[in-house]
């Protein structure tokens, strides 16, 4: 059955940086493409960031130069570095594969403020 796990999010001051980590228990973790999510109270769900299985990577305009994707291959384990917070950020953060799959996980949740 697949499974993602994600861990990481609290409470953090806008400017502050938070890294957000997300086990996916799938065989073909090494060839999909994987994506954070993030959904905020009342708003639909939305892509922030993907990352190729070989790396490249892309970013929501609102996060450019603020978060940064990576992943662990044999770790199954992609990640979500956010620096330089904003209150705007605060959210659900969920990974998840490209298209993604209907099996979500609990996701983590992020909040920014002073």
């Amino acid at each position: 059955q697949v499974q993602l796990v994600e861990s990481g999010g609290g409470l953090v001051q806008p400017g502050g940086s938070l890294g957000l980590s997300c086990i996916a228990s799938i065989s073909i973790f090494r060839t999909s493409t994987m994506g954070w999510y993030r959904q905020a109270p009342g708003k639909q769900r939305d892509l922030v960031a993907t990352i190729t299985s070989a790396g490249r990577t892309n970013y929501a305009d609102s996060m450019k130069g603020r978060f940064t994707i990576s992943r662990d291959n044999a770790k199954n384990t992609v990640y979500l570095q956010m620096d330089n917070v904003k209150p705007e950020d605060t959210a659900v953060y969920y990974c998840n594969r490209l298209p993604p799959m209907p099996n979500w996980g609990q996701g983590t949740q992020v909040t920014v403020s002073s």
